[in-house]
């Protein structure tokens, strides 16, 4: 065991010393060491409940003979940071909590790893740490909470973000404006619909590294805790037969997990993550490869924010497996999982129990993915659009640019109703280049819609969207 290193053998007396100080016996000290990262805190909705999940964790982990070591990561709400400074932190955290993963998993010798995660960048750091490491690993993320309801209709943040374009355009008042911010996230978990947090999700079960319905389990569920319990005696399991990430995380894996993410109509932030970390899995992933899997994966399932259905509905409906039971035709489910099984094993007994929330392959809700890879001379290496948020009216537009040099600029312009029917918004030095931390522009999008103005105006833009983000914006533009 990789543990051994730090208690076996006479030098290692004092390590044992100071492991007893923990209160642990010499019978703890024989077992595996399995490290729990939890991104637990008490200002992300998301992360409220996490250490519900860790406790469940725990309890699978020693039920199954070993010893379990919980420490923490940082995590950013995308939601709380959008609009303002904060915004520029959120990207560059995916790399910190990569990276106090390792620290705390190579310091202490650890012998396998539980990832307790939620929301947009905690996920994919704490995949880009698994493949990493490359030592046996299981991620649990934490689940969605319910939508709210206002005016008898489901609702959820992204409604709220909209309502300020509303209240901009005379379309609410600020009073009905609170009332719906007072329903619209009725408890803890991720956000409601296909936004980052619950694409990476199921883009996580997708790659095999969560346990079948991992992903559309919601936050505070009996089924999220069997999930959490179960995940803790899996990954002693997974130690013992030393099934390691990059058994999991092969070229196919990724192209699996890309083929979902076009059926789900997901977030255009997989693109970044999944290319991160497929390279810290040594490999690469082309913007050609998504374009190539968009052109032959159809569009099945129509999710908020750009369809009606939210996570739980999706999870009644059958969840991942059963959406990898409809895709199977267009993958290769030979792939191993954490659950010590082949892909097709772990589905055999998945099934559509709900034909308008996935669709068929046979019934699509569009025709190829729901996301696109653009080029051009706006663009020309290339650009990345989520079609299935786009109206018909907006695939072809033609209008005056209206170039904003930052994305409070552009804002500021559409609340003093600057921004006219017909126009295209350019809002330049919010990306890799000129814009820190590549800010979410959530506002600008959401503000758009909420000023209904998303048949008419278009906006691009160098810097990335928010998954709550619909409409024609074009953004990730690479000059």
């Amino acid at each position: 065991m990789r543990s051994d290193k730090i208690k076996k053998g006479v030098e290692r007396a004092p390590h044992r010393s100071l492991l007893k100080a923990l209160g642990l016996s010499d019978d703890d000290l024989s077992k595996p060491f399995i490290g729990i990262a939890n991104s637990y805190n008490n200002i992300i909705p998301g992360h409220l409940h996490l250490n519900e999940i860790a406790e469940s964790v725990k309890y699978g982990i020693v039920e199954a003979g070993a010893t379990p070591f919980e420490f923490s990561t940082i995590g950013v709400c995308d939601g709380l940071a959008m609009g303002h400074e904060g915004m520029r932190y959120s990207l560059p955290s995916r790399e910190l909590i990569a990276d106090s993963v390792e620290v705390m998993v190579q310091a202490h010798s650890l012998d396998g790893l539980v990832m307790i995660s939620n929301c947009d960048k905690i996920t994919p750091g704490m995949l880009m740490a698994c493949a990493r490491l490359d030592i046996p690993s299981i991620m649990v993320t934490g689940g969605a909470m319910k939508s709210g309801l206002f005016k008898g209709k489901k609702v959820g943040v992204s409604d709220v973000f909209e309502g300020m374009g509303r209240v901009f355009a005379d379309k609410m008042t600020n009073e009905e404006l609170g009332l719906l911010e007072d329903v619209a996230c009725p408890g803890c978990g991720s956000c409601n619909g296909m936004f980052t947090a619950n694409t990476m999700a199921c883009l996580t079960e997708a790659l095999g590294m969560s346990l079948p319905y991992c992903a559309t389990a919601l936050a505070r569920s009996a089924a999220k805790t069997r999930i959490a319990k179960n995940s803790g005696k899996k990954i002693v399991e997974l130690v013992d037969k030393n099934l390691i990430p990059s058994k999991i995380l092969t070229k196919d894996s990724f192209e699996n997990a890309i083929a979902v993410d076009m059926a789900l109509g997901g977030s255009t932030n997989s693109v970044l993550h999944l290319s991160a970390i497929a390279k810290e899995a040594g490999l690469s992933l082309s913007l050609s490869l998504f374009d190539k899997i968009s052109r032959k994966v159809p569009h099945l399932c129509s999710m908020v924010p750009s369809g009606p259905y939210d996570i739980e509905q999706l999870h009644n409906a059958g969840g991942i497996p059963a959406l990898l039971q409809e895709l199977s035709s267009l993958l290769s489910l030979d792939v191993l999982s954490v659950s010590g099984l082949s892909m097709k094993e772990n589905i055999k007994q998945a099934k559509v129990c709900d034909s308008d929330v996935i669709h068929s392959l046979d019934n699509p809700v569009h025709s190829s993915g729901g996301i696109a890879i653009l080029s051009g001379n706006l663009a020309p290496k290339g650009a990345v659009v989520k079609t299935v948020a786009v109206s018909k009216n907006m695939l072809i537009h033609k209008g005056p640019a209206r170039v904003f040099d930052s994305e409070q600029a552009s804002v500021l312009a559409m609340k003093n109703h600057e921004i006219k029917v017909g126009d295209v918004i350019v809002i330049r030095y919010e990306g890799p280049k000129g814009g820190p931390g590549m800010p979410e522009m959530l506002v600008p999008t959401a503000t758009i819609t909420g000023m209904g103005l998303s048949e008419s105006v278009a906006l691009i833009t160098d810097g990335r969207f928010s998954g709550a983000t619909r409409g024609p914006c074009i953004g990730h533009i690479k000059c």
